[in-house]
């Protein structure tokens, strides 16, 4: 069969009615602004596998930025009483961090010898300094002063943290809601230094008790509830992983941030964001 040979594909975008010409149009690339995205990819060893710890992190940071995105929008929201919306979010934010349990299964293909390799390039750079997870840390009120100390460099950075650091947190939030409600919590859950940890208490898991044992009377309250336990049991899973991940690329080697590595993550997963959620199912 003789003559020019037939171009299927794009008979098939032209008979679909897509464009194909964007000199003159925003396209893909332009919107999401790729060729910025893409280009900031610069390892610094001779490494092959040095691509696959750059892309795992800023894909990481990027899936956090969501998250802050909606956790911010989620206290707002508790904080106005809109419930339904502010559940919408903090389903959304257990998926990402579903995203984030994943990922650790792809750095999990570096072995111990090819994160060796790359490792004295990191220099003193590591997780343990990203700002955007400790924002995430304070907002779910993991509060600690001294993960203020390695932002103060960057005194854009220390603001944001510094703000999440202050501020309520989605729990300090969540017992003003069950307040407002006219369930008794205790005053000093309502009022405290948002700065510090948050402690649990027997009055506050009294709180939560009454919503739990007539869901039907305070269905909302309920749903608040269950929804800051898919939270937690998403955060935790995520925790697990990078401590998993961390002690087969690394074993018990010090981390490049200076922390103890695998032994400071494993004290992280003794931390319980919202205790009385959990403590509470043992008297239903």
């Amino acid at each position: 069969m003789s003559g020019c040979p037939v171009n299927h594909g794009e008979n098939i975008v032209q008979e679909e009615g897509a464009q194909l010409d964007f000199s003159k149009d925003m396209s893909y690339g332009d919107y999401l602004k790729l060729d910025q995205v893409l280009s900031a990819q610069h390892p610094l060893s001779p490494e092959h596998n040095e691509m696959l710890f750059i892309v795992q992190h800023q894909t990481s940071e990027l899936w956090m930025k969501l998250m802050l995105h909606e956790l911010q929008a989620a206290v707002a929201n508790v904080a106005a009483d809109r419930l339904p919306e502010a559940f919408k979010m903090l389903a959304r934010v257990s998926r990402i961090m579903e995203q984030l349990v994943h990922a650790w299964d792809v750095l999990g293909t570096m072995t111990p010898p090819e994160y060796t390799a790359i490792r004295p390039y990191l220099s003193n750079s590591s997780g343990f300094q990203s700002a955007q997870y400790r924002r995430i840390e304070f907002m779910l009120g993991n509060k600690n002063a001294a993960m203020l100390k390695p932002h103060a460099h960057r005194p854009d950075l220390l603001a944001q943290v510094e703000e999440a650091y202050r501020a309520p947190s989605l729990y300090d939030e969540a017992l003003r809601l069950i307040a407002r409600r006219g369930i008794t919590v205790p005053q000093a859950a309502l009022e405290r230094d948002w700065t510090l940890p948050y402690a649990a208490d027997e009055g506050v898991k009294a709180a939560w008790l009454e919503v739990y044992r007539a869901p039907e009377k305070h269905w909302d309250l309920y749903q608040m509830a269950e929804e800051l336990v898919d939270l937690e049991d998403a955060f935790r899973l995520w925790r697990f992983r990078h401590v998993t991940t961390v002690e087969r690329v690394i074993g018990f080697k010090r981390g490049t941030g200076g922390t103890g590595g695998v032994s400071y993550l494993r004290k992280m997963l003794d931390v319980v964001l919202f205790p009385e959620l959990w403590t509470l199912r043992t008297e239903l």
